[in-house]
């Protein structure tokens, strides 16, 4: 039995660590869907990016007002056409006490471009880095690739030690389901770390008491919570269970605005909302038609396109809180051409000669891959694009499923016909043209071309678009290979989909157009 003064010592320290503990403050989150693995080279995923964007970091990142800023390098300079000579920050530490090193930049580069990685985009242009001292790199590029610090902003740092330590030292493949260390636990160098990992319920970071910068930010601890029926999401806001949700249900924008406990913040984001096909296989693995591949005719493709009742999709299903593109990007992405942002026109008679002069007059059956909690109203898109195809004879087998099994299944390219929706993290034009329209190939070069569309051509002016200096001729080389693009209909666009954040009052946020959520900006009120 303690002491009456050893009693009375114990009482004051959990009276103090009651006090602390409610002086915290607490961010609470509500999003529709979690990111699949807390391994930032696992899934390039907006929402997993974003995630792990507040535990990891890159060498270049983007402030608050979206322009380029300094990280894990201070400094950064072109010494050659293809050289890029990084200073790197100096008395950084990882979560576990470990210094950061160049030896962690080479080891994250490796990592990123090996086996299992989901970002290899990201690096592709690297032919290798070489280690100066231990706070000094040359990235050296593959050909001259003066947007470089743009491209990396996404390609986050992690401890060699850490993961040699802990049999991380790949990332986990998402395409077989394989999960290690890094899937769970975290060690970066970020504002926040993680204490408590919950797929797909919740999970919860806390404040690093050893973060190298100063953070705009009273957050001591975030809880971000997975609520995917968007009428409890809406419900926990609503009722202050909840200070930030994200999307908004478009249905719910108005009724939000109305109620007045919290703020909704909109704008346009860089993410365009598109179909692909299967065009490399010559029988669909999901298709009633055997002995070929009806998506290698160009005629049934824009068949497809055209039968697609954008209208419809717009102010029915998006509520207006979408813009319909005829390009792979927005206007707000380097290289955006407003005389080439023309859909084909939304024709089911036309749609239907098409098919029958391809030799399917009655249609045919194809399944569709769709995600259910990825994007805003993902499913009911989809569900809409197949009434419409339903009207040129074509039976859509729709599979909704939500995103840890979805990605899985299309990155593995076991699909004939697919939704995905890709943001332009770069906010350049070559960060779609190689990752997306590419010919699936190294480095990177379409790793989300899923469908495997290929032009030859395409791919080459890409490579010219990359190192490419002078802005007019760069323009120009745009120009036409996205018209190529447009002419070959290597994908459907659909729309421009539109942010809907949903903020308690009292609570401010940075709203990004890539749909990034930094929590080292926000401040939560009382």
């Amino acid at each position: 039995m303690p002491t009456k003064p050893r009693l009375a010592a114990l009482t004051a320290s959990l009276l103090l660590a009651a006090c602390l503990s409610a002086q915290a403050v607490t961010l609470r989150i509500a999003n529709q869907g979690d990111a699949t693995s807390l391994d930032p080279h696992s899934l390039q995923e907006s929402l997993q990016l974003t995630v792990t964007g507040n535990v990891y970091e890159p060498l270049v990142t983007r402030g608050a007002d979206f322009k380029l800023t300094a990280a894990l390098a201070t400094d950064w300079k072109q010494t050659a056409p293809t050289v890029w000579r990084f200073n790197l920050r100096k008395n950084v530490q990882f979560h576990d006490g470990t210094p950061f090193t160049a030896d962690d930049v080479i080891f994250s580069y490796d990592r990123a471009r090996g086996e299992g990685s989901d970002v290899k985009s990201y690096v592709g242009q690297i032919k290798q880095i070489n280690k100066i001292d231990d706070h000094t790199i040359d990235v050296v590029t593959t050909m001259p690739f003066p947007i470089l610090p743009d491209l990396i902003t996404n390609w986050y740092i992690m401890s060699k030690k850490w993961c040699e330590a802990n049999q991380a030292v790949r990332p986990v493949d998402r395409r077989k389901g394989i999960e290690n260390a890094a899937s769970f636990r975290t060690n970066g160098t970020g504002p926040f770390r993680a204490r408590e990992r919950q797929p797909n319920v919740r999970s919860v970071f806390t404040r690093s008491p050893n973060y190298w910068g100063k953070l705009d930010s009273n957050v001591d601890e975030v809880v971000f919570n997975v609520v995917g029926n968007d009428a409890t999401r809406v419900a926990a806001l609503l009722s202050g269970e909840v200070d930030v949700m994200e999307p908004v249900p478009v249905q719910d924008v108005e009724r939000i605005k109305r109620d007045g406990k919290a703020n909704v913040l909109q704008g346009p984001e860089l993410r365009v909302i598109f179909l692909g096909m299967d065009q490399k296989r010559d029988e669909l693995l999901f298709s009633n038609i055997k002995g070929k591949n009806p998506f290698k005719d160009k005629r049934v493709r824009q068949a497809f396109y055209q039968a697609i009742d954008i209208e419809t999709i717009r102010t029915r299903v998006m509520r207006n809180s979408a813009i319909p593109v005829g390009l792979m990007i927005p206007p707000q992405v380097r290289g955006y051409a407003k005389d080439l942002d023309k859909r084909l026109p939304y024709d089911t008679e036309a749609a239907k000669k098409l098919m029958a002069e391809a030799g399917y007059p009655n249609g045919f059956e194809v399944k569709m891959n769709c995600p259910n909690d990825r994007y805003v109203n993902d499913s009911d898109i989809c569900q809409a694009v197949a009434a419409s195809l339903a009207r040129i004879g074509v039976k859509i087998n729709l599979e909704a499923e939500t995103k840890a099994t979805y990605f899985q299944k299309i990155l593995s390219r076991n699909t004939s016909f697919y939704m995905l929706g890709w943001v332009a993290s770069t906010v350049d034009v070559h960060n779609v043209l190689f990752p997306i329209m590419g010919t699936p190939g190294e480095g990177g070069r379409g790793q989300f071309n899923l469908g495997a569309y290929s032009n030859p051509k395409l791919d080459a002016l890409t490579d010219q678009i990359a190192s490419e200096v002078d802005d007019t001729k760069r323009m120009a080389m745009i120009h036409e290979a996205m018209k190529m693009h447009q002419d070959d209909i290597g994908h459907i666009p659909l729309h421009q989909q539109t942010l809907n954040w949903a903020v308690r009052k009292g609570v401010t946020v940075v709203q990004l157009p890539d749909n990034f959520m930094p929590w080292k900006f926000i401040q939560v009120g009382k």
